[in-house]
């Protein structure tokens, strides 16, 4: 086929002969080892771009993702919890200060809180600085949220986490009025979540002025005082539309926390936390700097309250555990409580009439008794000497040093670390770090039994088997028990330098008596509602073993020594197995006798509110004989019964010689003479061998 000259798409047929040689590079054969040829490479700014926007993209993607699914959650959430809302169509109207009828174990009144519960006040009627307080301690930004403030949270939880614990809270008025209204006490997420709802609700329905008039007419205020009226009442003894500036700063702060700074028992703490008010009140410009100034030189005067009942006491703890147990009450309750009349009325006939009698010339002022069942039901308190003068209750709220009384714990300790009663310790003089604790007298009595060591409440004793097992293990053991209260991890904790409250102690001692089952003390039984039904009954479901059995029957045995040739010589029951440990705390401040049989378990603590000394009482002396008055009429009647462990005389019979010589009235044994004494010849009472015995052992033991 011929060619056509410069036409296109003519096929050309190459002609060899005279081309230049063509050739195949390695590279370009297949499976050639030479390199390929070079690729043009992209800018490196470019390529971190695109990578940029792809993970920017992917971000993006998966932020959408998760923020539909937590929106999906969200609505799930407040779906659910708007269904679970409490009723809220009596919300309108304020109902009057429920009555609560307090009753004993059989039924008989003791006491009636709440019945002349206070008007509810508008709040035009209340001098400005009332609300204002409220509002500057509460919820500073109440008149900018709708009902919850997210700034509050924020700073809560900003404070919170650089205090590691919860050092602020953020609910704002309208969520504290929410909780009080309609909702229980309980901590959990849900009941938060509800809360916040209801804020929302409630600032959608009422006004600011109506959101603040409730909630001072509902708060509770301690003391079994709810709403403002009532509380200007009880603790000021005038009407609410008549307080003053320092008594509306007290009011506002109690709400925080109205059992613990009631000013009837707790005025130090009241008046710190108002003091805190004022110093909020005047940074928000709410009052004057020289207003404040004035407000804190005039502290508020709390008035005599009514009834001067040792009853009283237990009323207002009942009406304190109401509010734990059941949070705001807006209905008539009947509350029966584990106490018993008779008891109450013994125990403050023996409490007071012998301060009566004994206490000024002993230097005491002031007392308290907790009695209970081994299983913790609370039969009998006097929170001190005279209710009308003192609302503070002593048994559950004062923290005093123990003394000896803390020492069973370090006993329990040794023998759970394998040793026994007939185990041998030296009495002598020991020195820890410069510290050289001694015994009262500055006696020794060489190698004792741990049992002799307990009975005459021997110091230098109790400090070796704490060193020996460690401080920590003594305060594992004491918590473990039953007490509550911060323990120092420290060798004087063997001699009780850390404070506890009678209560607390008490309970302690209970699984000595009951075989070793953990005790949670308790007053309410039950409570129902006015129309009959039970919103309220105590567990009686046991706790479980804290202490193996063969450790309690050791420490019965060792403690029932005490009382037979002990410290508690004066503390015997006829006919009845007792147990128990004295306690006096340095320069004589504090006068312990804790003392048990397998019916009761009681304490009772002597002392002052100031912590100045008493004139040299110990915890053998009058508050044994205290104990003792009660017990005996206590135990009238009731079958008498053994404590958890073996008869007396069985198990360790023989730890102390028989044939010791005996006292002038037969009452106990002379313990061995002392291998160093300061003090050997007889004590101020007289010559007698009695008189020896209790000015040189009984009387300056550091017992």
């Amino acid at each position: 086929m011929a060619q056509g000259n410069g036409r296109s798409g003519a096929r050309r047929e190459p002609v060899f002969d005279s081309s230049p040689e063509l050739r195949v590079d390695a590279g370009d054969r297949p499976g050639g080892g030479g390199k390929p040829p070079a690729r043009k490479k992209r800018p490196r700014k470019a390529r971190k771009a695109r990578q940029k926007r792809s993970l920017t993209g992917r971000a993006v993607y998966w932020s959408l993702v998760l923020g539909l699914w937590l929106l999906i959650g969200a609505v799930g959430v407040i779906g659910w919890t708007g269904a679970h809302l409490p009723p809220i169509q009596s919300l309108e109207i304020p109902k009057r200060p429920p009555s609560i009828q307090i009753v004993d174990a059989n039924g008989r009144t003791l006491a009636t809180r709440g019945d002349n519960g206070g008007a509810v006040l508008p709040l035009k009627q209340l001098p400005s600085y009332v609300p204002k307080a409220f509002i500057a301690i509460e919820d500073r930004r109440f008149y900018e949220h709708y009902g919850v403030d997210p700034w509050g949270i924020a700073r809560a939880a900003v404070a919170n986490i650089l205090y590691r614990g919860v050092a602020q809270g953020a609910s704002t008025i309208t969520q504290q009025l929410a909780k009080n209204l309609f909702l229980t006490q309980e901590r959990t997420i849900h009941r938060k979540l509800q809360e916040a709802m209801l804020a929302i609700w409630l600032e959608r329905k009422f006004s600011k002025t109506q959101i603040l008039e409730l909630y001072l007419n509902r708060v509770y205020f301690g003391a079994g005082a709810y709403g403002i009226e009532q509380a200007a009442q009880r603790y000021f003894g005038k009407p609410a539309k008549e307080m003053s500036l320092p008594e509306a700063a007290l009011l506002a702060g109690l709400v925080k926390s109205p059992s613990r700074l009631a000013p009837t028992r707790n005025f130090d703490g009241a008046e710190q936390r108002a003091h805190i008010v004022l110093a909020a009140m005047a940074s928000l410009g709410f009052i004057s700097s020289s207003s404040e100034k004035i407000a804190l030189a005039h502290p508020p005067h709390i008035a005599a309250q009514a009834g001067n009942g040792s009853i009283n006491y237990v009323a207002d703890w009942v009406m304190d555990a109401i509010n734990d147990v059941l949070g705001h009450v807006d209905e008539d309750l009947v509350v029966r409580t584990t106490i018993d009349s008779s008891l109450q009325a013994g125990a403050e006939q023996a409490l007071t009439e012998e301060l009566a009698q004994k206490g000024d010339k002993n230097g005491v002022s002031q007392g308290a008794l907790v009695a209970m069942t081994p299983d913790g039901a609370v039969r009998a308190m006097i929170g001190g000497r005279n209710y009308g003068e003192s609302q503070f209750n002593r048994a559950v709220a004062a923290k005093r040093q123990p003394g000896s009384a803390f020492k069973p714990f370090v006993y329990l300790t040794a023998l759970e670390h394998g040793l026994t009663p007939d185990s041998v310790r030296v009495d002598a003089p020991i020195k820890i770090k410069g510290w050289q604790p001694e015994n009262y007298g500055h006696e020794y009595y060489g190698p004792v039994t741990l049992t002799k060591a307990l009975a005459l409440s021997l110091n230098t004793v109790s400090v070796r088997l704490t060193m020996e097992f460690s401080p920590a293990a003594v305060i594992r053991t004491a918590y473990r028990l039953g007490i509550a209260s911060k323990l120092e991890p420290n060798a004087s904790i063997a001699l009780g330098t850390s404070e506890v409250s009678p209560l607390e102690l008490v309970s302690a001692y209970a699984p000595f008596a009951n075989g070793g089952l953990a005790v949670v003390p308790h007053v309410i039984e039950r409570i129902v509602a006015g129309n009959g039904k039970l919103l309220y009954a105590h567990n009686d479901q046991p706790l479980g073993r804290i202490v193996d059995a063969r450790y309690v029957a050791m420490m019965n045995e060792m403690m029932q020594q005490t009382l037979a040739i002990g410290t508690a010589h004066k503390a015997a029951l006829p006919g009845w197995p007792a147990a128990g440990k004295t306690g006096t705390s340095q320069d004589f401040r504090d006068a312990w006798f804790v003392g048990y049989t397998a019916h009761l378990v009681t304490g009772v603590w002597l002392g002052n509110d100031d912590g100045t000394p008493t004139k040299k009482v110990t915890g053998g002396g009058l508050p044994v004989e205290i104990w003792s008055r009660f017990m005996r009429g206590a135990h009238q009647g009731v079958p008498v019964a053994a404590l958890p462990g073996p008869p007396a005389g069985g198990m360790f019979s023989g730890l102390f010689s028989s044939n010791a010589p005996a006292t002038t009235d037969g009452s106990a044994p002379v313990p061995p003479a002392p291998i160093q004494s300061a003090r050997n010849t007889p004590g101020a009472r007289g010559s007698s061998l009695d008189g020896w015995l209790l000015d040189n052992l009984f009387g300056r033991a550091r017992n």
